[in-house]
């Protein structure tokens, strides 16, 4: 374990040197930026040597895996953030635990995290702020095969998340797209993301989140704005495999 700890706490330090490099280069402060460490696959034994050292933003992108881990870290000074694609017949399961969900991007999904809140007691106050997912690959139409809303149908989702109960509007969250105009470049997809995110802040001025970039694109999101920075790899690893 405590080798274990050594190396979360060299890479977390090299992360760190990363994201304060990317601010200092696009003249923004290091608080402005939060680190997000997406934990999955990983041991609740790491989130707990995660916390020891200070991390207190944590990701999983599967219900299966986050329910039990967030349950056994309960006793954890952390915030929870779900940013995997989110089907209906889990959000019972997410709104236990969940503070954050960063891919909501059809409002059938809005609709049914809202009810689960509400039977949660999810009030004023206590509301998951969620983030819409936003596909980068195409400007209207559907979205991409790894989630999202085209950014056409932000605002509409915007609108409905200000409207539900036990849920509010907290910004936006794209992953660099595989395909389109933008595939192959992260720090373009993450610009117009702040684009998106401007003119959803003048309907929304609380929704003020743009989650983007991961271990391998995090200063090109930094540059663009990015308030969160969501990292697995460069913290944990290489994923291990999974049978």
């Amino acid at each position: 374990m405590t080798d274990r700890r050594t190396q979360l706490a060299d890479n977390l330090a090299r992360v760190e040197e990363r994201i304060a490099d990317a601010c200092t280069a696009a003249g923004r402060k290091r608080d402005e930026v939060t680190l997000i460490v997406v934990t999955k696959t990983y041991p609740a034994s790491d989130v707990r040597l995660l916390a020891e050292l200070g991390v207190r933003h944590v990701a999983e992108n599967r219900d299966q895996d986050a329910a039990p881990k967030a349950a056994e870290c309960a006793d954890l000074p952390l915030t929870w953030h779900f940013v995997g694609q989110l089907q209906t017949n889990k959000v019972k399961s997410v709104v236990n635990y969940a503070d954050v969900v960063h891919s909501i991007d059809r409002m059938r999904l809005v609709t049914a995290l809202s009810a689960a809140a509400v039977r949660k007691g999810r009030g004023p106050g206590r509301e998951i702020g969620c983030l819409i997912q936003v596909a980068l690959d195409a400007e209207t139409g559907d979205g991409a095969g790894r989630g999202g809303v085209a950014p056409d149908g932000v605002a509409a989702l915007a609108d409905a998340l200000a409207e539900a109960e036990g849920l509010r509007p907290a910004g936006l969250m794209t992953v660099a797209p595989l395909a389109g105009p933008y595939a192959g470049r992260p720090r373009a997809a993450f610009e117009r993301l702040r684009e998106i995110a401007t003119d959803l802040r003048a309907a929304h001025p609380a929704a003020n989140m743009v989650s983007a970039g991961m271990s391998a694109d995090l200063e090109d999101a930094v540059a663009a704005g990015a308030t969160h920075v969501r990292v697995g790899t460069a913290v944990l690893g290489d994923r291990p495999g999974l049978g």
